[in-house]
């Protein structure tokens, strides 16, 4: 039976061209026991077969939690510090693989070379920020009501955590996962998409070469109606991190809910740049278009909507369908594309349905709006960036999230306008408001509701230090990144010692 990844991907080269690829489970790369073939090829020329693997079976994923389960008591021994410096050997690792890898992620997720490179920046940057989270996990130490105690808290793992993740930053999503629960003690069970099985296998291997021990890291591959279900529900499992699609994630969310495990959910934005009347129109411009049209617009922080004031709305749209039309859209590796192809005809299919659905409700195609074929966009799949104007609130393009290059653009002209438009959607992971008027900026930071808020800046972006995720259909459970990222894969466990006896004479037991 033929996988809806081999029927979407038809137009392949011959198979000796493609990468055999395997599982890792207890520190040796096993054979998938699936039954269906998974194909990986070039989303700029789908002629390309980049990887093929035998999906996993419930069996492997079962053997995989075995594993971690059998490696948890010998990796929880070992000193915080010592984890992280297996960690800070990884980034270096990473570091040195840097072009390698960042090559290998644009051929096989499309993005173009520059993004490319910047996402192995980022990830090698969480794995050193968690790397030393090492030397820093601690607890406290507080008075006690009673004499003679000692009181203090710590923080220790949960044990198997399973890690599952997109294929839209196949890099900086798992090592940000993998970093914090590994440092923190835990083993980990890794489910990448099926997309990018490439560069899931090459993390693992940076941290096999690092020094991990077998069955610490174990990595599991194929259809996650086959073998997710079994990451969760498996009474080893003790926690899941997951950033996905709104669907799974609600999925995710209530499977974790029936057993009482912690879960983190990091799903879609619809996310909102707005534009002041006052606002630095170039600087403005730049944000729009890194974050509307950058990864092809394929990330959950991208900029799908563009609420503008009036009074510049027509001199700002002037600008933007000019930088608009200067984008070269193709393969990622060229240096002079500005925008790579959709991730594959699944995704480009979505793009244009949106696009029908746009025109069908009365929004105006300004710009784009069709798929890119013949030429050297004849094996791929390529979309033009998209520009809509006169969306309303009311109109799906305006709510819901295409996961494509599709900017929706909405006029205001008031402040409160502004922000009833911003948070009119189920949706709050990100939004910026570009203006000069600090007080103003404030307002929009009081009362967007959005996990995250950027002034004068894009609304895609974060940083290791700061805590990522949203609010409403954008997110549930904790943030990731950051301390918030670490703690939550860690239990805190306060410890009362009378060392003296003293306590049998106090009236608070």
């Amino acid at each position: 039976m033929r996988t809806a990844i081999q029927e979407q991907k038809s137009k392949m080269a011959p198979p000796a061209q493609a990468a055999r690829l395997k599982l890792y489970i207890g520190g040796e790369w096993v054979e998938g026991g699936g039954a269906s073939e998974i194909i990986s090829t070039n989303p700029a020329d789908a002629r390309q077969v980049l990887a093929r693997f035998k999906s996993a079976n419930a069996k492997d994923a079962e053997s995989a939690i075995a594993a971690a389960q059998a490696a948890f008591p010998g990796w929880r021994a070992t000193p915080a510090p010592v984890r992280g410096r297996i960690l800070a050997r990884a980034a270096q690792i990473a570091r040195s693989r840097r072009e390698e890898l960042g090559r290998l992620m644009t051929r096989e997720e499309g993005k173009i070379l520059s993004e490319a490179l910047g996402e192995m920046d980022k990830g090698t940057t969480l794995i050193e920020w968690f790397a030393g989270e090492g030397l820093r996990l601690s607890g406290e130490t507080m008075p006690s009501e009673l004499p003679k105690n000692f009181l203090y808290t710590v923080r220790e793992p949960l044990g198997v955590v399973s890690v599952i993740t997109p294929w839209n930053f196949p890099w900086a999503i798992p090592v940000w996962k993998m970093a914090p629960a590994l440092v923190a003690g835990n083993t980990v069970v890794f489910k990448p998409a099926s997309l990018v099985p490439a560069m899931a296998v090459e993390i693992v291997k940076i941290f096999e070469q690092a020094g991990l021990p077998p069955g610490v890291l174990n990595l599991v591959m194929g259809a996650g109606a086959q073998i997710g279900d079994i990451l969760i529900k498996d009474p080893r499992v003790k926690a899941v991190s997951f950033t996905g699609s709104n669907s799974v994630g609600r999925r995710v969310h209530a499977l974790a809910g029936e057993r009482g495990i912690k879960a983190t959910c990091e799903m879609g934005g619809k996310n909102a740049l707005c534009v002041w009347e006052d606002a630095d129109m170039d600087l403005a411009l730049a944000g729009v278009l890194k974050g509307a049209f950058g990864s092809t617009g394929q990330r959950c922080t991208a900029t799908s909507r563009l609420i503008l004031h009036d009074k510049i709305a027509d001199a700002f749209m002037k600008k933007l369908l000019g930088e608009v039309k200067k984008i070269k859209v193709g393969d990622g590796l060229d240096a002079s594309v500005g925008m790579g192809p959709a991730v594959d005809e699944g995704q480009l299919k979505t793009d244009i349905e949106y696009i029908e659905i746009a025109k069908k409700e009365g929004a105006r195609l300004l710009i784009g709006g069709e798929r890119l074929d013949g030429g050297n966009w004849k094996h791929g799949w390529f979309i033009a960036p998209t520009v809509f104007d006169g969306v309303k609130p009311s109109m799906r393009i305006f709510k819901e999230e295409a996961f494509g290059p599709i900017l929706s653009v909405t006029r205001v002209s008031s402040f409160q306008d502004l922000v009833k438009a911003a948070n009119a959607t189920e949706f709050g992971l990100t939004t910026s408001f570009y203006t000069h008027d600090l007080n103003l900026a404030m307002r929009y930071a009081d009362e967007a509701e959005f996990g995250m808020v950027h002034v004068n800046s894009p609304t895609i972006g974060g940083e290791a230090q700061a805590p990522f995720g949203g609010i409403k259909g954008s997110g549930y459970g904790e943030r990731e990144m950051a301390k918030e990222g670490l703690l939550f894969f860690t239990e805190l466990k306060t410890v009362f010692i009378d060392y003296t006896g003293e306590s049998r004479k106090s009236n608070l037991y």
